[in-house]
């Protein structure tokens, strides 16, 4: 039996000798629930009193300053510590952060200039640290069992030779990505480049991170969830009935619950991030601008667009990104603009709420044509490949496990190696549920994207049943890397598999 089966074989006894998690509340399986036919997963219900939306200021993530900036590297010095926080109004909770705060503080970085992160683990657990989107040297891009122990310490060299993006850090250690991340490893990392400087686009005050995440609270204010292990130190996994998925039903931007922004009449540029375990969302404002689209996007997971796309609406998959420009100058002042989403219900419905404070002078405009872009072409790829991402394989004492191929995840295994320099044409599929599938260092093009998946992508959403051809730019360095499913309970669960550059 293989590594990765006899991890299985525990998990899946686990999940029928375990009870429930104290405090973690109760279980919601759907049923017609809007959320849990768009969204993989279980309902996980607070035990504590959730307060009421739009009562608590959104805040914006610290940015964190280098301790070094001599011969073109910007240096940073990260500890990875639990803290107590107030996420709900009048409780206080644990959280794992990045400088213990959740999300973590914003690192900014140039094109050009290294970005040397050292981080320090004072976590009970491992942990590793993956640069979501990064073009990375492999030793350096957080492989799953590259672990950190605790009271260790490792440094992440990033050499920031790519386009302006907004890029995101977070946990991603062997079978514990999702409780790790739940309970705060996660934050932004911005990159800039002159391209993007000569953009008239929203800046400074103007443009705005959003990280959007759900989670669930216990009944003391601790943030719930049903791992096997409360502790997280021991047996890998979820409770079998969230195998699919944890759905939260708070939702928390910046960290803060149904948080409340005062905004001029004027443009502004917001860097979504879909950081939840397992939901998407259908983001729209209401009411809607009365005339033109709610949202321009300017850029999506890999940087700026080639030309703006309008949205009425946005749906946006666990890990994508999407930079897109509010233009509030179209409501009046004093107004309430509510962002919704349209794959929730009840409290999940709700995201934030903007209120029209004031009129303000805005020189920001988005241009017609925003960065250059060369669409890949099949002709250039020089060998094809297919990949099946769905719950499958031999069951252990009732429980099925998801899988790439058929396959458990292996650290050995090699699903594909292809040559430095090239481009391969792969087409992946989705069965079962949704699946937004993630591949680390390659950028990507989707084939007759629709107007949600263009220009350059790292992370593409699979509804049940699609499949998609991605176009793979295999020009950043050789090693080994991984690719997987981004809802984080079918990672932990072996929905991930190797490829080697060579």
């Amino acid at each position: 039996m293989s590594l990765s089966r006899r991890r299985l074989f525990r998990v899946a006894a686990g999940g029928l000798l375990v009870p429930a998690v104290a405090g973690c509340g109760g279980l919601s399986m759907g049923g017609g629930n809007t959320e849990t036919e768009s969204s993989a997963g279980a309902l996980l219900v607070s035990g504590a009193r959730l307060p009421a939306p739009f009562r608590v200021p959104l805040p914006v993530p610290p940015v964190l300053r280098p301790l070094r900036t001599a011969g073109g590297v910007d240096s940073y010095e990260v500890t990875q510590r639990a803290a107590r926080v107030e996420i709900l109004p009048g409780t206080r909770t644990t959280i794992w952060g990045y400088e213990g705060v959740f999300p973590g503080p914003t690192i900014v970085s140039r094109r050009g200039r290294r970005t040397v992160v050292r981080h320090h683990n004072a976590l009970p657990v491992p942990t590793v640290v993956h640069l979501h989107g990064g073009r990375t040297p492999a030793e350096h891009d957080g492989y799953p069992t590259d672990t950190v122990a605790p009271g260790g310490s490792r440094e992440y060299r990033y050499p920031v030779e790519q386009r302006a993006a907004t890029l995101w850090y977070h946990d991603h250690r062997l079978d514990f990505t999702g409780p790790q991340v739940w309970r705060g490893l996660a934050g932004f990392h911005l990159v800039h480049d002159d391209e993007e400087d000569a953009l008239p686009l929203p800046r400074g005050d103007r443009d705005v991170p959003l990280m959007v995440a759900d989670r669930s609270f216990g009944a003391d204010g601790a943030l719930a969830y049903p791992a096997l292990d409360p502790s997280l130190t021991g047996m890998p996994g979820v409770r079998a009935e969230f195998m699919s998925g944890v759905l939260g039903d708070c939702i928390l931007v910046n960290g803060a619950p149904w948080p409340t922004m005062e905004v001029s009449a004027v443009r502004y540029r917001f860097r979504l991030l879909n950081a939840s375990n397992a939901r998407r969302y259908e983001l729209a404002l209401d009411p809607p601008p009365p005339d033109g689209r709610a949202f321009v996007q300017v850029g999506g997971d890999q940087g700026l667009l080639p030309a703006p796309i309008g949205h009425d609406t946005l749906r946006i998959a666990q890990a994508e990104r999407f930079d897109v420009v509010v233009d509030f100058s179209r409501y009046s002042v004093g107004q309430r603009v509510t962002l919704v989403n349209r794959l929730g219900s009840g409290g999940t419905a709700r995201v934030m709420r903007f209120v029209v404070a004031r009129r303000g002078h805005d020189d920001s405009h988005v241009p017609e044509r925003l960065a250059e872009y060369r669409p890949l072409g099949v002709s250039e790829a020089v060998r094809r490949r297919e990949f099946t991402f769905r719950r499958g394989g031999p069951e252990h004492h009732g429980v099925t496990p998801w899988t790439v191929d058929g396959h458990l995840f292996d650290p050995d295994r090699m699903a594909a190696e292809p040559e430095l320099g090239t481009v391969e044409l792969w087409r992946l599929h989705a069965q079962n549920v949704p699946h937004p599938v993630h591949v680390h260092l390659a950028p990507f093009q989707v084939r007759n994207a629709d107007r949600y998946s263009r220009g350059w992508k790292d992370t593409v959403d699979l509804s049940s049943g699609d499949a998609v051809e991605v176009l793979l730019r295999f020009d950043g360095y050789r090693g080994r890397y991984v690719f997987h499913c981004h809802n984080l309970e079918h990672e932990d669960m072996m929905m991930m598999a190797n490829f080697r550059v060579r």
